[in-house]
């Protein structure tokens, strides 16, 4: 642990990142069934390093993120790592239909890797190259937003070209088009949207709906039966939004009453207890009645079994992204640029949203995705509408000593 602290983690940072590692978002879900397991002591490396108190920036180039020498005219390829199960797949199991597309059109092939088990371990293991100003060997990654807006605040991601990306630039939909952390998309450009919401079981609970924070933590039917994220940013956001507080510009006194409402309901018993993905076969058997979910899991589970539902609260709901980026140093940025317009073409995007069920954050899907699945084109977990965009969140970006106070206070909370 003191190893950890000296990078600039402090205790309850630490057991942060070790949640979301064994409990979180990033832990049995299917895009990564062995995320959790498969650590090992690369995880640890990757903990260290997100402690990036001290690290120094690359080396800026004319006022943007560190540039590489593009080889992308005389080596048509591009090597482009991603989360598992996160690509479609062909009926045989094995293929890749949009990526052999891509490479049909284009003549650049793609050395597709599924070797980000979690945000923290990939860190860990393209930190040391980043830090040092050298080639990671990818020229595209797939990152969860906060670690998005790390990199891109230590200098470590290359400035797109606007150029090489028509139809990202006219397709991408409004709710993503201007992080807080990366405004105007100028180096990043989101994979899929994961929202936050409110799901429950209603044979559980006796055919009630379920449909706000409040409800959750004041009705006494659903007394011990109730569960809520173990990170910190979905369960605090989704009270927030409850309290009338907008995630995007809190404030720490919002922070602190929302924690006060949450172990409130700890204190009471109302909260079962915190969880990650594992959730899901609780409220499948009915033993949580409602909890604050991930729609992903969601959509899966409505599958199988009809008496899952989901449900928006008023107050509205948060989203997290997954987002494309190309690292610095990388050496076919341009063809990394190709490839992410490529998953902007409504086609292509249609393909991928009907195998992930996640948020497609590409306009103009609609047609192309009713032809695979009418299901999953009315699906608004998948598509929002204007009405369920409307209602959408982004928990802010943090400074790091916000974060590590945040992160004790909520680790307290769950008694970590």
């Amino acid at each position: 642990m003191q190893e950890y602290e000296a990078e600039g983690l402090s205790a309850p940072r630490l057991a942060a990142m070790r949640r979301s590692l064994s409990d979180g978002r990033g832990a049995l879900t299917r895009r990564s069934l062995l995320r959790a397991s498969g650590a090992g002591a690369g995880v640890l490396g990757g903990l260290a390093a997100l402690g990036a108190c001290g690290i120094p920036p690359a080396k800026r180039e004319d006022g943007g993120a560190a540039a590489s020498d593009d080889h992308s005219d005389r080596e048509k390829r591009v090597t482009f790592s991603n989360w598992t199960e996160y690509m479609d797949v062909g009926d045989d199991g094995q293929s890749r239909p949009t990526l052999r597309t891509f490479t049909e059109r284009t003549g650049i092939t793609v050395k597709y890797t599924e070797d980000i088990n979690d945000n923290v371990e990939f860190f860990g293991k393209v930190k040391p190259q980043l830090a040092a100003g050298q080639d990671t060997g990818r020229d595209l990654i797939v990152v969860t937003d906060w670690l998005a807006a790390r990199i891109i605040r230590l200098g470590w991601a290359q400035k797109l070209d606007p150029a090489n990306l028509p139809h990202a630039f006219a397709n991408l939909t409004a709710q993503f088009r201007s992080p807080d952390w990366d405004p105007g998309r100028a180096h990043s450009y989101p994979w899929s949207g994961i929202p936050t919401i409110i799901a429950y079981n209603a044979r559980a609970t006796g055919g009630r709906t379920v449909d706000s924070v409040t409800q959750l933590l004041d009705d006494p039917r659903l007394k011990g039966r109730v569960s809520f994220l173990s990170e910190m940013r979905d369960s605090v956001g989704m009270t927030l939004l409850d309290m009338g507080r907008d995630p995007a510009s809190f404030t720490d006194a919002d922070y602190d009453a929302a924690i006060a409402r949450l172990q409130d309901g700890v204190d009471r018993k109302q909260i079962r207890r915190f969880t990650g993905n594992d959730y899901t076969a609780d409220l499948s058997k009915g033993d949580i009645a409602a909890c604050v979910a991930w729609a992903g899991d969601i959509v899966q589970l409505q599958a199988d079994n009809p008496d899952i539902k989901y449900a928006i609260p008023a107050a509205g709901y948060v989203t997290a992204t997954d987002n494309l980026l190309v690292p610095a140093k990388a050496r076919h940025k341009t063809n990394a640029e190709r490839l992410i317009d490529h998953y902007y073409e409504p086609p292509v995007a249609a393909r991928l949203a009907a195998y992930i069920n996640y948020v497609c954050p590409v306009d103009g899907v609609a047609a192309e995705l009713a032809a695979i699945d009418p299901a999953m084109a009315s699906n608004t977990l998948i598509l929002p509408d204007g009405r369920m965009t409307a209602k959408s969140h982004a928990f802010r970006s943090l400074e790091p000593d916000e974060e590590t106070a945040y992160e004790e206070k909520f680790a307290a909370l769950l008694g970590a």
